[in-house]
């Protein structure tokens, strides 16, 4: 393996000294941030210290720092966005603040006791379950509606409103864990009526 004799320009030392301020504040310009901005910055001066072989030469030495950093910061801004879009995602799950950090119930489910068939016979019970099947969004009631209650083939439902079988899973998932919720509240915690 070729190695390039250590020079001024070999020296992380002297690449701080000679470009430092160009790259902080090229950094600060994209970022607004400084500890970010010192932080990968630093981590800009190790990466082109490890990987300074395979630097050609045929650009100037800030160049090639420049265009290391600018990765470094598309990289950082990349995640960024994909931690806010899964806190977002978290955030506006209704179902997230039933599981703690592990994935465990934060609050264990009752156990529901009785008969599933005479409670379907039960008018006070159905008033109950359209309530909270009420209360669910929009897409998740509608399509609860058509696959649990209608019977409708998931096939036909994602054909008919555009959906992958993935998704209508994730909402009939949501759904049945929010419907679980509130009938435990208005329906199973109020002691079982038969």
């Amino acid at each position: 393996m070729h190695t390039r004799p250590v020079t001024e320009t070999s020296n992380p030392h002297q690449w701080l000294n000679d470009h430092g301020d160009y790259l902080f504040r090229y950094a600060m310009k994209h970022l607004q941030n400084e500890e970010l901005a010192a932080d990968l910055l630093q981590d800009t001066l190790l990466a082109a210290w490890k990987s300074y072989e395979s630097f050609s030469g045929n650009s100037t030495l800030r160049t090639w720092l420049t265009g290391i950093l600018k990765h470094k910061i598309v990289d950082h801004i990349r995640q960024n966005i994909r931690r806010r879009e899964l806190d977002d995602a978290i955030a506006s799950d209704p179902t997230s603040n039933w599981f703690n950090e592990n994935g465990s119930w934060s609050d264990t489910p009752q156990a529901w006791q009785g008969d599933p068939e005479s409670l379907c016979r039960n008018e006070q019970f159905n008033d109950v379950l359209n309530g909270c099947i009420g209360k669910l969004p929009e897409q998740q009631q509608l399509i609860f509606r058509l696959r649990e209650l209608i019977g409708e083939d998931t096939q036909e439902i994602c054909k008919q409103y555009e959906l992958t079988t993935t998704h209508i899973h994730v909402l009939l998932h949501r759904a049945r864990l929010a419907l679980r919720r509130c009938l435990e509240s208005n329906w199973f915690g109020q002691g079982v009526r038969s």
